[in-house]
């Protein structure tokens, strides 16, 4: 039996589930969020179409092209925030400087970083489909700025799915 999280005795929480294009943020935040009870949101589906349709033939998206769409993230934040309800939301967020603007959603945002290798991370893209081309993840990596442990919990991804979920889950248990 999967042991669930003890809502009773927790407050309410946001959450930033992070990494490179691949690492699992959707399939390993949606797990993760049934586990502890709260909402889950997959970040791309708030991408506006013209960033979509960039990532999709192979172009890169600037700085000014996530802006919105970071603020966006942010405002789901303030607003689960202000409605005191725990919410998950898988965003790449790869620079410190987008995390910076998705804690302007919540101060004490918390974040799961999905921490693996190129290698492992481009054979699970290529073993999906994404709109997101495998051809990219070059420069996700050549982009990221990986989070300290000050900004985030470093989840070791090269483990068993299960086994990640339970990190994930065993992590946000240890802040109660």
């Amino acid at each position: 039996m999967v042991k669930q999280f003890d809502q009773r005795h927790r407050q309410s929480r946001r959450i930033l589930i992070m990494g490179v294009s691949g690492s699992g943020k959707s399939t390993i935040g949606e797990a993760v969020a049934e586990r502890t009870g709260c909402e889950y949101i997959d970040g791309d589906k708030y991408h506006p179409p013209e960033n979509i349709d960039k990532m999709t033939r192979g172009i890169s998206l600037t700085d000014e092209d996530r802006q919105g769409w970071l603020e966006a993230l942010a405002d789901l934040y303030a607003q689960h925030r202000r409605e005191d309800k725990s919410v998950m939301i898988g965003c790449s967020g790869l620079k410190k400087s987008y995390r910076d603007v998705l804690r302007q959603g919540d101060p004490d945002l918390i974040i799961l970083f999905l921490n693996g290798d190129y290698d492992t991370i481009l054979q699970r893209m290529e073993e999906r489909q994404h709109f997101f081309s495998p051809q990219m993840l070059r420069t996700q990596f050549d982009t990221l700025q990986p989070p300290g442990s000050d900004e985030a919990i470093s989840i070791d991804i090269s483990k068993s799915f299960d086994n990640v979920i339970d990190q994930c889950v065993n992590e946000l248990e240890a802040l109660d």
